[in-house]
């Protein structure tokens, strides 16, 4: 993946509510990463986070996003042996990659969504995924090079699935 040198807005999506989180070029290689299941020839921080747990017997049974300050998020892990549940500080970004990786819940503590969220209307998040799966084959295959052209890979991903659907049915 080539990514620009300036921060990006990830949008992480819980029910119908978003949080827009600035992160930088590295954290959002990692998002897009394990949101994606790209393996890599060699494991990255985040893979070798995942990796110790296991080794060790621990798992990641969710993430919690606890606060913002002054536009900085703070999250906490929630590791278990089987017996005893340990928090642990940690960046949001890192919280949320280590979650996609291990299928672990995200959590959003109230306030966070009060202060920094976004309401979504459903019919408005409904109506985007209807409009998608309408569009033509032509219309696709258009996206796709826009989104190539503007170096947004994960919505080109996207958009490559859905040409690879309408492939199927044909």
């Amino acid at each position: 993946y080539a990514f620009r040198e300036e921060a990006y807005n990830a949008l992480i999506a819980l029910c119908v509510d978003m949080l827009p989180v600035v992160i930088g070029p590295h954290e959002a290689q990692g998002l897009l990463l394990a949101r994606g299941g790209v393996e890599t020839r060699r494991p990255t921080t985040h893979e070798l986070m995942k990796k110790t747990l296991d080794a060790f017997g621990l798992r990641l049974t969710g993430v919690s996003i606890d606060k913002v300050r002054e536009g900085v998020f703070y999250a906490t892990l929630k590791v278990s042996d089987g017996f005893n549940e340990m928090r642990i500080d940690s960046r949001a970004t890192d919280a949320v990659t280590l979650a996609l990786l291990s299928e672990a819940r995200i959590e959003m503590a109230e306030e966070v969504l009060e202060e920094a969220g976004v309401k979504m209307e459903r019919s408005a998040v409904s109506g985007q995924q209807a409009a998608i799966e309408e569009w033509s084959l032509e219309e696709l295959e258009e996206e796709l090079r826009r989104c190539e052209e503007a170096e947004d890979y994960e919505r080109a991903a996207e958009i490559q699935r859905r040409i690879e659907e309408k492939f199927k049915k044909l």
